[in-house]
């Protein structure tokens, strides 16, 4: 793909940002109908829905995923306490917007080093009082775990909920497990992993569809984008109890459209729905 992309700014252009280098920030929000992308970010959008034209379902799936495990979290534990790593751009029903309305004084912490997301995020939390933004390296659970506004607002002896939503899919390698061990070996028992990855259902037409896309995003400017199965996902999150997932009795992962949905399910879901997956877990 080409560098010499004309630069679409988004507003407020950042320093430090290159408009000519994609970001999965970017391009999540683009899929989720976000205006701050560039020109690169909307090339490589175009590429993926041009290998699979529901690829949007995938974002919107993992989105919906994240607003009701928050609100499910919020209103049924009471914890008051959530660090939500790779958080992404501010968008419409961000976790501290859905916790503060049964929880207004929980702390909220945000981690990124996207420099946009920090950006954004910042000036969106400058009048809140309990909602924070980090700059740190998500998949270096030290750095995160260790810096001093996470240290100020979030005690580990108490019960907390961690939430690595649509994260690890962009680590390269197979380090997943040891990322999220030392997350959750960090936790208090009785504290919450809200969980979700690019999956490969293993199912013939849907681990070809899943395959597409990963050949996409690993081929391209963003160089990460892995599906994983079931048994893959669900080894990243040692030691951890999975809750019930949906009304049907299901436990762990299942695909995050299909985590307790707010009300009957009218329309098929797209076979590319099927390829985000998501799990709550419960630290014993």
């Amino acid at each position: 793909m080409s560098e010499t992309v004309s630069n679409s700014s988004p507003s407020q252009e950042p320093v430090g940002i290159d408009p000519n280098r994609p970001s999965i920030a970017r391009v999540y929000d683009g899929f989720l109908g976000g205006k701050d992308h560039y020109a690169i970010d909307r090339l490589v959008m175009a590429k993926v829905l041009e290998a699979v034209p529901e690829a949007a379902d995938i974002a919107r799936g993992n989105r919906g995923f994240l607003n009701r495990a928050c609100r499910f979290l919020a209103t049924q534990t009471g914890i008051e306490q959530y660090l939500d790593c790779g958080s992404g751009l501010p968008t419409a029903e961000n976790t501290h917007q859905i916790v503060h309305r049964t929880l207004p004084e929980a702390q909220v912490v945000y981690v990124d080093n996207d420099p946009v997301v920090l950006a954004h995020g910042r000036a969106l939390l400058a009048d809140e009082e309990f909602t924070h933004m980090v700059e740190a390296d998500i998949f270096t659970p030290k750095q995160v775990l260790d810096n001093p506004v996470v240290q100020r607002n979030i005690d580990f002896a108490e019960p907390v909920v961690v939430l690595h939503v649509g994260t690890l899919h962009h680590l390269v390698g197979d380090s997943g497990p040891s990322v999220m061990g030392a997350y959750i070996d960090a936790l208090a028992s009785g504290s919450y992993v809200v969980f979700s990855h690019f999956y490969d259902p293993e199912v013939p037409e849907l681990t070809a569809l899943a395959k597409r896309i990963e050949a996409v995003l690993t081929s391209g400017p963003l160089g990460a984008g892995a599906f994983r199965t079931r048994a893959e996902i669900e080894a990243m999150l040692p030691g951890l109890e999975f809750i019930q997932s949906n009304g049907e009795g299901d436990v762990g992962l299942v695909p995050c459209a299909e985590w307790w949905p707010d009300g009957p399910v009218l329309r098929n879901p797209s076979p590319a729905s099927r390829c985000i997956a998501g799990l709550v877990g419960r630290k014993p």
